[in-house]
């Protein structure tokens, strides 16, 4: 454990950034979860509704620096390619 104060105060904020990242990392998956369920199932128009926010929330979260820009680019192309195979 730190004993130095500033220590202290870095291991409080490390543990707040961390929560943070996590929970905005976590809901990231969830959207995606949730647009590949429907891509799978063949739902064309729910999977076109749910893209646009999918494709948001990949960019916010990487703009902050949670995921990588690659990553985000990357994941965004396969989600709108998958969308567009529906038709």
């Amino acid at each position: 454990m730190a004993n130095i104060k500033s220590a202290e105060k870095r291991i409080r904020q490390n543990a707040k950034r961390r929560a943070h990242n996590r929970a905005a990392r976590s809901r990231l998956r969830t959207a995606v979860k949730k647009l590949r369920a429907e891509v799978e199932a063949g739902n064309a128009e729910k999977a076109q509704e749910l893209l646009s926010p999918t494709l948001s929330l990949i960019d916010r979260t990487a703009q902050k620096g949670i995921i990588h820009k690659n990553n985000a680019a990357r994941t965004k192309s396969r989600l709108a390619k998958s969308v567009a195979k529906l038709g």
